[in-house]
């Protein structure tokens, strides 16, 4: 039998996994890196987060990556080569990492990379009739960490949540069932990275095909761009003083709403494809606002954010209560000016960070990747969900040798 493979076998029936999650989101801040161990697998998995850490992004590898991020038209060549120099890239970063931690990559089980998102493109949103499919796609090849660390890694996981009727996104319900549901409460479980997205967790034990993750819309990426068009130099609007402020414009809001994809049915998926600097700037022509402040587009945008959170939950719990315990997690979660207008629309709820349920918010993401590769290897398909864009019973990711 191949060695790696046998190796393989091994970490399947050992009782635990010590797991490095990657995640690099849609804000391009950085690579986050999370060092878990993973006890068991399925609803009764333990997560000890040993390590976390997010690598900066170069100004370079920013450039980069927005040469081809989220755009129609890109050179095929400079994508071609920033696949293999992305995985290049967080093989190197998970290396520093463990050099720092003082830890030998023999003593890791697994990488599980999720790549870098390039382009999203669910069947509602392309509408192709030539193509009747979901699609989405990361860069960041598997093999390259694979033989970059000297670990197994698996990566490219959306790609099957495609293939098996799902839209690649967002995955989320499957770690937040597995680590987080509670037999003491109903949850939501709000993510407010690049885009926005909730988890609906009813109590554990209880009707696993009631659970459902659904993108809301914006979080961070229209907020972040302009930040980023208004204000060189800065990257994000810290502690959302800028969007503090300012005003909210009702005329803007309202155009920016008028958007079919905020009344599109439950569960859906987005990416900064749709809500991109273009889509602002033909609501601000629109709504004749080309000239507001920076300070009163960006309050306008975090209501935005906040008023489509709080739209699908509306939609989701139209026949009954919308659970109370709310636990964000995500660069948004840091930005007062979006929770407290989280707040003012969901008056309901309480609202707190997923570390207080023992996950830490700024790790959670990356720490969802290292459960799917968990799952993937020592674990079943689970069945979370049902009806039209259900989250598929199926085991995430490829499997990369590092020889």
């Amino acid at each position: 039998m191949n060695s790696h493979l046998a190796r393989l076998c091994h970490l399947a029936t050992q009782p635990s996994r010590r797991i490095i999650g990657l995640m690099s989101g849609t804000s391009l801040d950085g690579l986050d890196v999370a060092l878990c161990r993973l006890t068991g697998h399925g609803p009764g998995t333990q997560l000890e987060l040993e390590h976390f850490r997010t690598v900066p992004y170069a100004e370079d590898t920013k450039a980069r990556i927005r040469e081809v991020f989220a755009r129609e038209q890109v050179s095929l060549e400079f994508l071609t080569l920033l696949n293999p120099w992305l995985g290049q890239l967080h093989a190197a970063a998970i290396l520093d990492c463990l050099r720092d931690w003082h830890i030998a990559p023999a003593e890791i089980d697994l990488v599980a990379s999720h790549g870098q998102t390039i382009y999203h493109a669910p069947r509602h949103q392309h509408q192709r009739s030539e193509f009747d499919l979901n699609a989405t796609l990361q860069l960041g090849d598997g093999d390259h960490v694979a033989v970059g660390t000297g670990i197994i890694t698996l990566s490219d996981f959306r790609q099957k949540h495609v293939a098996a009727g799902g839209e690649g996104a967002p995955l989320a319900a499957y770690g937040d069932f597995l680590l987080l549901s509670s037999a003491d409460e109903e949850r939501l479980l709000l993510n407010l990275g690049g885009i926005a997205n909730f988890t609906y967790l009813p109590r554990a034990g209880g009707d696993a095909t009631t659970a459902f993750s659904t993108d809301t819309g914006p979080g961070n990426t229209l907020l972040d761009a302009t930040v980023r068009a208004h204000r060189p130099g800065l990257a994000y609007d810290e502690d959302g003083r800028l969007a503090l402020a300012g005003r909210v414009h009702q005329g803007l809001l309202t155009t920016l709403l008028d958007h079919p994809f905020f009344s599109a049915p439950l569960p859906k998926t987005t990416g900064p494809e749709l809500f991109s600097p273009t889509y602002l700037a033909q609501a601000q022509q629109r709504s004749a606002t080309e000239n507001l402040s920076v300070e009163d587009i960006l309050a306008t945008l975090a209501e935005l954010s906040a008023v489509g959170v709080a739209r699908a939950v509306q939609a989701a719990f139209a026949e009954r209560p919308a659970p109370t315990a709310v636990y964000a997690s995500g660069g948004g979660a840091h930005n007062p000016a979006l929770m407290a207008a989280l707040q003012r629309h969901l008056p309901t709820a309480r609202f707190a960070s997923t570390d207080a349920l023992g996950v830490s918010g700024d790790a959670k993401e990356a720490i969802l990747f290292a459960v799917l590769a968990n799952e993937a290897v020592a674990g079943q398909p689970v069945a979370i969900g049902a009806g039209r864009q259900r989250v598929p019973a199926v085991g995430m990711g490829k499997i990369s040798f590092p020889g």
